[in-house]
């Protein structure tokens, strides 16, 4: 079994399809390689093509914030998948998140927000899913989103 079926089947058994690569809001691009590095732009919040907004503290709580971090993520892997021309089983690892999440000054539970991705990484891609992390708050983000979240991964 190819590493692209493993990561495909377990993404099945988590009840996850990657969906095609969303495509950039703005003047950039999705992602850059770089020699053995993919850097991928910032993925919002989104599922089933509906942007996931709010704010933490406020209007969203911890858990909807973790779902919409780990929506983040699946966006993440598809536009991986899409620098490795379709072949995700060239994913070495993933080297660095850096999330944003959409809250008030007093909120201080970004990294359990931010934990939705880190979360659901590790339990698609084991080992290869560990990962170095930034979770910062923001007071906003694009069309109000909760999360946003850029990428770093090492391919083959």
């Amino acid at each position: 079994m190819t590493a692209a079926t493993r990561i495909e089947s377990r993404l099945a058994e988590l009840g996850v399809t990657l969906p095609d690569a969303p495509a950039p809001a703005a003047n950039y691009v999705p992602y850059v390689v770089t020699g053995n590095l993919v850097h991928v732009s910032g993925q919002i919040s989104q599922k089933d093509g509906a942007m996931l907004k709010g704010r933490l503290g406020e209007t969203m709580a911890v858990e909807q914030g973790a779902e919409a971090a780990k929506c983040c993520a699946i966006s993440l892997l598809a536009q991986l998948r899409a620098a490795c021309g379709g072949d995700i089983e060239r994913l070495v690892r993933v080297v660095k998140l850096t999330g944003f999440v959409n809250s008030t000054a007093d909120f201080t539970d970004q990294p359990k927000v931010i934990n939705g991705a880190s979360d659901f990484l590790v339990a698609a891609l084991g080992d290869r899913g560990r990962h170095a992390r930034s979770a910062v708050s923001a007071a906003s983000l694009p069309f109000g989103v909760a999360v946003e979240i850029e990428a770093i991964f090492e391919i083959a």
